[in-house]
C-alpha cells in the first residue's frame, strides 16, 4: 500500500523562498556600464559649466557682424584702433591740451570735464581736450590683453598720434582715476599735470591698513562685495558670475539707485542726454568693458599709489584729487589715508558731495582753473 509523504514548511522557510526567488528575478547593472554612464554624465557636465563661463567674442566695430564706425580712430602699436573725439579749441591754437579719462561704463562723449566746461574759460585759456573710448568701449577695439600699463601706453601714442606735444594733461573720473594712476607710474615724464576725480581704490592695494580697508569695503552691497572677490580671486568667473541669475550681481552693473548719495540722485537728471549714445556704450559686449575692468582694476597690481614718487619736484606741474565725503562707491576714509601719505597730492574734499559732484554747475571749471593755475 502506498503512502504519500506530507512535508511542513514552516513560515520562516516560506520567508526565505520568497526572497531567494526574488533575487534570481533581478539582472543588475553590469559596473563598467555604471562607470561610462557617470562618466559620460561628468563629461557633460563640465562642458556645460565650461561653455557657461566663456564669454561670447565681442562685436568688433567695423567687422560684418559689428557696429559701424562712425568715430575718427588711430591705429596702435598692437594694430588694434583707439577712437577720440575733440573739445575745445583747435589744438594747434591751444594752450593747454588735455587728455580725458572715461569712467566705469562710459565712452569718449561722457567727458564731463570737456562738456560741462564753460566756453568762457575755453577761449580764455585755450584749451582743447580729447576724450576717447577705452578698450572695448565704444567704437575702440576690445584689448584682452590689457594690463595697467597698457592703458598708459595707449594715451602716450594717443597724445604722439595726435601732435600733442611733449607733455600734456590728464583728468580722469571714478574708474579713469585709476587709469591716470598708471600715467603717473608709467609715462610721468610726459605729463605736465594730473586730476584724479573720485578715482576707485582698489581695496588689495599694498600699503593700506587693514582695519581700513576692512571696514570700508564691508561697507558695500552684498552683492558689490561678492563682485569684486570674484573679479579679485577667481577673475575668469567674471563672466558667469554678472550674467547668471542665481544670485544678485553688480550694482553698479545694474546701475542701481542704492550706490548713489543723496546730492548723485539730484544730479542725475543732468545726464538725461546720454540717452543719446548709452546704447554705443557697450555695443562690442559686456565681457571686453565692464567686466575687464573689475578684472584689472581689482586684480593685484604690481604697484600702489602709496609706492608713487612726486613727479613734479620743481613744482613745474600738480597732482589733484577731488573726493565728496558722501561718495557711496569710493570710501573717502581710504581717499584720506591715500592722500595723506602723497604729500605732493592737492587733496580737495568736497563736504555733501558724492561720486557725481562733477556735474555741479561749475564744477568743471572749478577743477580745470585749479590744475591749470597751481605752481
Amino acid at each position: 500500500m502506498a503512502t504519500g509523504v506530507n512535508r511542513k514548511i514552516s513560515a520562516a522557510s516560506a520567508r526565505a523562498h520568497t526572497r531567494r526567488a526574488k533575487k534570481t528575478n533581478s539582472i543588475p547593472l553590469p559596473s563598467g556600464m555604471l562607470r561610462t554612464a557617470l562618466a559620460v554624465l561628468f563629461i557633460g557636465f563640465l562642458a556645460w559649466t565650461y561653455q557657461a563661463i566663456q564669454p561670447p567674442p565681442p562685436k568688433i566695430c567695423g567687422t560684418p557682424n559689428g557696429p559701424p564706425i562712425t568715430a575718427p580712430r588711430i591705429k596702435l602699436r598692437d594694430g588694434r584702433h583707439l577712437a577720440y573725439k575733440e573739445h575745445g579749441v583747435p589744438k594747434d591754437a591751444a594752450k593747454y591740451k588735455i587728455i580725458s579719462v572715461h569712467g566705469f561704463d562710459s565712452c569718449r562723449h561722457d567727458a564731463v570735464v570737456a562738456n560741462a566746461l564753460s566756453p568762457d574759460v575755453v577761449e580764455e585759456m585755450g584749451i582743447y581736450i580729447v576724450s576717447f573710448d577705452r578698450p572695448g568701449y565704444g567704437e575702440s577695439d576690445p584689448d584682452p590683453n590689457r594690463t595697467l600699463k597698457s592703458i598708459a601706453l595707449d594715451i602716450e601714442e594717443l597724445a604722439d598720434q595726435l601732435r600733442l606735444g611733449s607733455k600734456f594733461y590728464v583728468v580722469g573720473v571714478s574708474m579713469g582715476g585709476q587709469v591716470v594712476w598708471n600715467c603717473l607710474k608709467y609715462i610721468p615724464h610726459r605729463l605736465a599735470g594730473a586730476v584724479l576725480v573720485a578715482p576707485v581704490v582698489n581695496y588689495w592695494w599694498s600699503g593700506l591698513p587693514a582695519n581700513l580697508t576692512t571696514e570700508a569695503y564691508h561697507q558695500q552691497k552684498l552683492q558689490d562685495q561678492w563682485a569684486l572677490r570674484v573679479a579679485h580671486y577667481i577673475p575668469w568667473l567674471t563672466y558667469w558670475w554678472n550674467t547668471q541669475r542665481w544670485f544678485p550681481a553688480s550694482c553698479v552693473i545694474a546701475h542701481s539707485l542704492h550706490i548713489l548719495s543723496h546730492q548723485d540722485k539730484e544730479l542725475v537728471p543732468k545726464m538725461s542726454s546720454r540717452k543719446s549714445y548709452v546704447a554705443q556704450v557697450r555695443q562690442q559686449g559686456d565681457h571686453e568693458t565692464v567686466h575687464r575692468d573689475l578684472i584689472v582694476g581689482f586684480g593685484n597690481w604690481e604697484y600702489a599709489p602709496m609706492d608713487l614718487e612726486n613727479p613734479f619736484p620743481n613744482n613745474e606741474g600738480s597732482v589733484h584729487l577731488w573726493q565728496g565725503d558722501e561718495d557711496v562707491m569710493v570710501p573717502v576714509t581710504l581717499q584720506r589715508y591715500i592722500a595723506q601719505n602723497l604729500p605732493w597730492i592737492h587733496y580737495h574734499e568736497l563736504q555733501g558731495s558724492g561720486h557725481l559732484f562733477l556735474h555741479v554747475d561749475g564744477m568743471s571749471d572749478t577743477i580745470i582753473k585749479s590744475l591749470l593755475r597751481a605752481k
